[in-house]
């Protein structure tokens, strides 16, 4: 078995400078409007919520608030699950990051907050209970990185809030992973995306980047809040915020025009997911995971797909995927330093044992072009030239009766009646009018889910005319 130490080679990073250009992420719910305790309706104030109002109108307080805001929360009735947690002592802020100059979390309850617990505990039940179930399998490695880098253990919780931990959630924003980082951002962070491999996708590895990003943003705005909205927003929105409103207090930046209403729905998100995953039962969740998150690893020297791989060795093509969600095509990537690939605990040996028989991979060839598309200072000769054929057949397979072509226009350059083409042992099918992933794969007797990740779709949209690769 080789030793995982996933701090190795990431600790240089932990001194990275902060850049203006941060991480966006997308949102996952609608919820209410985000206002300071205490405070009235600003004018100028988006209330926008379909979730009904908490019972308690006023805003809600009972941990200390953060000690550089400005902001006056008063305390006030808490409803009774929350003040079961109270008085328990069960939810509450990590004690413990002083000496590291991270101050507590402060936990905020005000009528934002509260509709948020109501959305997660009552109209996304059994959705947050996935993300609970799915976040508890990696929880130990989460919170020894967020320990280790000297943060409140509660900002682990913010996952929840970005994909609910899914390594494979992709924003409309393009931000990706659990982490929900950008490309630009990642990369900054340590983290490598290329044909081969999304480094976003590791749960391991983007850890690493979002504790060192989240301990860069306090660093700059010196309050978890305003951390939080920066890491949402963009640092150099958030500046901008706190320059035109004059305050730092994120409570009544977010009564005001100056930053959008997903950030202003952000923090409160944040806040409700913390104080349910602090104590689940007292919500009605529970956070038993079945199975923690660890495995062995085996050096790869060549492209290897997961499917030769799961051939020789007997281990499920799922659980292969599920182990390296970072592989974009589930192919190992080639090179000098070699991919470390994951693999089930205790099938370290088999593995090895097994690579001399495993097939290298080799990317296809495309097959043979039949359509283009006029570009300026095109004529039939000309294209008739650069595909070795005639003038006359070029004119027959688009049924031209001159020579007058318009650009932007497509034409047929090869005999391509034929749908399926086959090249060694992979096979292409141009998609046809009428034609679904569903009809497609049945009709070639793969899943759907085969034919998006050999094609790298994200979703079941394709277009007639598009070349699908079915086998490989």
């Amino acid at each position: 078995m080789i030793k995982i130490n996933w701090l190795e080679g990431y600790r240089s990073f932990w001194n990275l400078p902060l850049v203006s250009t941060l991480c966006l992420s997308g949102f996952l719910f609608s919820a209410g409007d985000v206002r300071a305790a205490g405070m009235s309706h600003s004018p100028d104030a988006v209330v926008s919520s379909s979730l009904p109002l908490p019972a308690n109108p006023r805003g809600l307080m009972y941990f200390p608030p953060d000690r550089r805001s400005a902001t006056s929360v008063p305390l006030n009735s808490v409803p009774s699950t929350l003040r079961q947690a109270q008085g328990s002592g069960q939810v509450r802020a990590h004690q413990g990051s002083e000496d590291l100059g991270y101050e507590d979390i402060p936990v905020i309850v005000n009528p934002a907050v509260e509709r948020n617990i109501h959305y997660f505990q009552n109209v996304i039940h059994d959705r947050f209970q996935e993300w609970l179930t799915r976040f508890y399998a990696y929880r130990p490695l989460v919170e020894e990185i967020f320990v280790e880098v000297g943060l409140p253990k509660e900002l682990i919780y913010l996952s929840l809030v970005e994909s609910g931990f899914n390594p494979r959630a992709y924003s409309r924003a393009r931000a990706s992973g659990p982490w929900q980082f950008i490309k630009s951002t990642g990369r900054l962070y340590g983290l490598s995306v290329n044909w081969y491999v999304d480094e976003r996708r590791d749960p391991i590895k983007s850890t690493v980047a979002a504790a060192v990003h989240l301990r860069d943003l306090y660093d700059t705005f010196g309050s978890w809040p305003l951390a939080l909205a920066a890491y949402n927003a963009g640092a150099g929105k958030i500046s901008r915020a706190i320059q035109k409103t004059g305050t730092r207090d994120f409570w009544r930046i977010a009564r005001t025009r100056y930053i959008r209403r997903e950030t202003r729905q952000y923090v409160p998100r944040f806040m409700a997911a913390m104080i349910i995953a602090t104590r689940p039962s007292l919500f009605g969740f529970h956070a038993h995971s079945q199975t923690v998150h660890q495995y062995d690893e085996i050096r790869m020297d060549e492209s290897i797909h997961l499917r030769s791989v799961a051939k020789e060795t007997g281990i499920s093509f799922d659980e292969l995927r599920r182990l390296n969600p970072e592989l974009r095509r589930s192919v190992t990537p080639p090179g000098r330093e070699g991919y470390y690939l994951k693999v089930p605990v205790g099938t370290s040996e088999s593995v090895e044992q097994a690579k001399s028989r495993m097939k290298t991979w080799t990317q296809p060839a495309p097959p043979a072009r039949t359509w283009y598309r006029v570009r300026r200072g095109d004529s039939l000769s000309v294209i008739a030239h650069r595909f070795g054929t005639s003038v006359r057949q070029l004119r027959n397979l688009n049924d031209l009766s001159g020579s007058l072509i318009r650009v932007g226009q497509r034409l047929r350059v090869a005999r391509g009646g034929k749908d399926v083409t086959d090249s060694g042992d992979v096979k292409w099918y141009r998609v046809r009018r009428g034609d679904s992933l569903w009809s497609i794969a049945k009709r070639f007797r793969v899943s759907v889910q085969d034919l998006k990740i050999l094609n790298n779709l994200r979703s079941s949209l394709i277009r007639a005319g598009r070349m699908l690769m079915i086998t490989s």
